[in-house]
């Protein structure tokens, strides 16, 4: 498969039995082929997009002492500021040529994960940042939500299968900033390849060159989505718990050609992330004569920790 495959999240949510199924078929024959899909259809309008791209943009143009403020010590980089370089891909020496920012989940009743999460951190220059990182947050995760209920009746599961894991989910909202490189980098990329932690990412900012997904060729193809399209694929969590059937897709974020060294690129992903008690133990109906088990049993919590020693950004 040379082209990412687009599909139309109101065909699912349409009440129309026939486009349900569609959306459904086309979703999971994407995820099982490439492990990602061009969406349309979200519940993101075209003003909130246009309010979060001024409000990271303005961010990251504050001083560097007053976003290094905002980077918080002993949290594996989970709420705050992660500055330029510091983390990299898994096998990766070479820091990636980006700084970001996390929101984290604004958990509702349970004071349990209240206390077990990283509160956000309040960025106090920038009067309607954290509400439309809020707002922002919210609407990509009612996206997934419905996301995973069409893989659920995909792998034959409840459609709300995922629906109890992903309440108050370790999700993160990651906008990235990739500065005008000014020297020839050595052996370093704006994201080096890599796969997914998470159960689904949802990307906004795939527009223009820069993002290449691996096929199954291994031959990188440009993912480019269109200005009302989110980019989504499969996470490592999510192929560990359906036996690789749904495939996490190597990926990276490639420099641009030397004349356009000077622009800044801005993307902002969304991690879907479970409750850390979520088994990710391959599902049974995954497992067969053909499919063997490939994984060992693991919760999403201790798989969560595990990556993130291997991303530098948390220390053994």
């Amino acid at each position: 498969m040379s082209v990412v495959p687009s599909v139309d999240l109101q065909d699912f949510v349409s009440g129309d039995p026939k486009r349900k199924e569609k959306f459904i078929k086309e979703i999971g024959s994407a995820f099982e082929n490439i492990g990602f899909v061009a969406l349309r259809g979200h519940f993101l309008s075209d003003k909130l997009v246009d309010d979060l791209y001024e409000e990271i943009k303005n961010f990251f143009k504050l001083p560097q002492e007053v976003k290094d403020s905002y980077e918080i010590e002993g949290i594996g980089g989970q709420r705050g500021y992660t500055s330029f370089g510091k983390e990299h891909a898994k096998g990766k020496k070479e820091g990636d040529l980006k700084e970001f920012w996390h929101f984290g989940q604004y958990v509702e009743d349970n004071p349990i994960l209240e206390k077990e999460y990283p509160a956000n951190v309040m960025v106090k220059e920038l009067s309607t940042f954290n509400e439309v990182g809020e707002e922002t947050f919210k609407m990509l995760e009612k996206t997934a939500k419905y996301v995973l209920r069409a893989l659920a009746l995909h792998l034959n599961l409840e459609e709300t299968y995922f629906d109890n894991y992903i309440k108050n989910g370790n999700s993160i909202l990651r906008p990235i900033h990739y500065p005008p490189i000014t020297y020839e980098p050595k052996n370093a990329v704006r994201a080096a390849a890599h796969g997914d932690i998470n159960l689904i990412t949802l990307l906004m900012g795939a527009h223009g060159k820069g993002l290449q997904v691996k096929n199954h060729d291994d031959e990188w193809v440009d993912a480019i989505a269109k200005p009302e399209e989110l980019m989504i694929n499969v996470g490592d969590m999510l192929s560990r718990l359906t036996n690789n059937k749904l495939k996490s897709t190597i990926h990276q974020v490639v420099n641009p050609p030397k004349e356009l060294w000077g622009t800044s690129r801005y993307s902002v992903p969304f991690f879907m992330h479970p409750v850390s008690e979520m088994s990710l133990n391959c599902l049974e109906n995954c497992i067969d004569e053909e499919n063997p088990k490939l994984y060992d049993d693991i919760t999403a919590g201790d798989f969560l920790h595990e990556r993130l020693i291997e991303l530098g950004l948390i220390k053994k």
